[in-house]
């Protein structure tokens, strides 16, 4: 295995790394010699499971740093930007900031309990804004390489309406709309911008959208390779975006599912 990324001082920040896609693309940019931070919020009582995923990454003997904390809230950032520039010190970069929270809300539209206005605002700025706000953070530091890559996860629920969905569905097409200005406004810093539509794909978050298996089995009926995506299927999307060949690649919304979103 070529580890192209190996001693270039590059660092990949992951943002909703414990698990999922985030974890599967921390793995695999490890494995090509990219140093890793993950930032992620769990319980306590998940931290020896997620210590022990994480040994995977350090054996690929990579600089790997992990926080378990709120990556949202302001304080938590600036607090978290001061720790990583210490970690990078001198001539470390980030060469791919990787946004993978998932905290959205999952209320219906009709019933007892109905989403309300804050309900969008608490998903949007989860799911969307704050890649905006780590993005400014670390570029405020001068801590992205010359050739720096966000990537980020939107779904086909950017256009499909899925019931429950409405306050992450709407925080998908803000996320889509923030990488396109971000991919405009930055591009004569270096730093290109893409979202990853990614097929269905049975993580912990997926798992807990009401009515996932109709979508698992929709999925499985209409991709033409029969399978569903799988965490490692992103992880490697990420990682050739990461890899200097895509750097004429930016602003695009990729779809990575096995060609699901054909039929």
């Amino acid at each position: 295995m070529v580890a192209e990324f190996k001693d270039q001082n590059y660092w990949g920040i992951i943002l909703g790394g414990s698990s999922g896609l985030g974890y599967a693309s921390a793995k695999k940019l490890a494995r090509h010699g990219m140093n890793i931070i993950i930032i992620h919020r769990d319980r306590r009582s998940e931290i020896p499971d997620i210590e022990e995923a994480f040994d995977d990454i350090r054996k690929s003997g990579v600089q790997f740093e992990s926080f378990n904390a709120d990556a949202i809230q302001k304080e938590n950032r600036l607090e978290l930007v001061e720790k990583i520039k210490e970690i990078l010190g001198e001539k470390g970069k980030v060469r791919t900031l990787l946004h993978s929270i998932a905290k959205g809300n999952l209320k219906p539209m009709t019933g007892s309990e109905t989403l309300e206005n804050i309900d969008f605002q608490l998903t949007i700025d989860a799911m969307a804004l704050s890649l905006y706000d780590w993005t400014q953070a670390l570029f405020r530091n001068d801590l992205f390489a010359r050739d720096a890559r966000i990537i980020s996860f939107t779904s086909d629920g950017n256009k499909k309406a899925w019931k429950n969905y409405a306050a992450v569905s709407t925080a998908k097409v803000t996320l889509e709309a923030l990488t396109r200005s971000m991919a405009l406004e930055f591009a004569p810093y270096g730093i290109r911008a893409n979202c990853i539509q990614a097929g269905i794909t049975v993580t912990r978050s997926f798992q807990m959208i009401p009515g996932n298996e109709t979508l698992r089995v929709h999925a499985l009926k209409h991709n033409p390779f029969r399978r569903l995506t799988v965490p490692d299927d992103i992880g490697n999307a990420v990682y050739l975006l990461s890899k200097d060949e895509a750097s004429w690649i930016t602003g695009t919304i990729i779809p990575v599912n096995g060609g699901e979103h054909l039929m």
